[in-house]
């Protein structure tokens, strides 16, 4: 299979192109703002299993389906939450996905067999046009291959999916660069099931009482069913280990220097990079600046792909604001091994 690339810049039928494609049940690469998704009918089961072939993902790993606008979410769950309403109000369109009791037409691939299913109205002009011209919601995950870092390019999703699916559409660079927010809203509590661009502290202001799952900070077990996707696979992984060294900056940067390999690459923060002479130097934003951090994050693990590095040693933000979503990807990265530098 060729994958071709479709550009609304230089073709304007791009667009009614990857609509057309999505009708005829096979996947696309679409932009959003967080991450680059493999979008295909959320309603053909047999489309979204294309989905999970090309990623090689288990397929007990939900989806997150996308919508083109609010009255969409009427057609996917019997009975929209008043909380829905609420942060729809606040954060839609953009990075957050609620999860909601789902009707008859989702089909258990899309849900991983739940009776929920994660909805999201992103901010991406390009992904809603793309939506709205199909004329029906898409489920995307993330558009890399199964446990490695997401996409944040149209020539990420080309290097891991290129020959696998029909066509991605070019839309730029993700300007948010981690995944969506997922808040559950089925039960009593909304409960934060992964952190994004949408902080806790948002979400907490809009809604009052927020619960956070405790796979935000720890692996979850093998034979465990899980509400949102990743939640409990190694996720965003690059190629070498990577293991995230955690304190203030400049004791980090210390205890790396000190442990350091000859073929040790290091992810870190600008103004630490002048610590590592020698060694394989990927960097992701200054320190103080947690936008840079999310849109880079995922450009410079895989980075590291392209290098020969035994080993990777991992800065990391706090757990304050986007800092959460950031540091979280990069714990993932690591399969949660970690180290306090004090």
């Amino acid at each position: 299979m060729e994958t071709k690339l479709l550009d609304p810049a230089t073709d304007p039928t791009a667009l009614q192109q990857a609509a057309d494609l999505l009708r005829a049940g096979q996947v696309v690469g679409i932009p959003t703002e967080t991450v680059y998704g493999l979008g295909a009918n959320a309603f053909d089961g047999a489309a979204v299993r294309k989905i999970f072939a090309a990623k090689g993902r288990p397929q007990d790993n939900p989806l997150i389906v996308h919508i083109a606008d609010f009255a969409q979410l009427y057609d996917l769950c019997p009975d929209v939450p008043p909380a829905a309403k609420i942060l729809a109000n606040n954060f839609w369109p953009g990075p957050l996905t609620m999860i909601v009791p789902k009707n008859g037409k989702i089909p258990p691939e899309t849900s991983a067999g739940l009776d929920t299913v994660g909805v999201r109205l992103p901010a991406h002009p390009v992904a809603r046009e793309i939506i709205r011209l199909a004329g029906l919601p898409v489920a995307a995950p993330s558009a890399n291959l199964s446990g490695r870092p997401s996409t944040t390019t149209a020539q990420h999703v080309l290097r891991d999916m290129d020959g696998k699916i029909p066509a991605v559409v070019e839309g730029g660079a993700c300007t948010v660069g981690v995944e969506s927010t997922v808040i559950s809203l089925a039960g009593d509590v909304p409960r934060l099931l992964r952190p994004g661009g949408v902080t806790l502290e948002q979400l907490r202001a809009v809604l009052g009482e927020v619960e956070v799952d405790r796979a935000l900070h720890e692996q979850v077990g093998e034979g465990e069913k899980v509400s949102a996707p990743g939640m409990k696979y190694r996720h965003y992984a690059p190629k070498a280990p990577v293991t995230v060294v955690l304190g203030a900056p400049d004791k980090t940067a210390a205890y790396i220097r000190a442990h350091a390999g000859a073929r040790t690459g290091v992810l870190c923060f600008d103004d630490c990079a002048g610590a590592f002479d020698g060694l394989q130097v990927e960097t992701f934003g200054r320190s103080d600046d947690l936008k840079a951090q999310a849109q880079l994050v995922f450009d410079r693990l895989r980075a590291f792909d392209d290098l020969d590095v035994s080993d990777i040693f991992a800065q990391c933000p706090d757990d304050r604001g986007l800092g959460l979503a950031v540091a979280n990807r990069i714990k993932k990265a690591a399969g949660f091994r970690i180290i306090e530098a004090g």
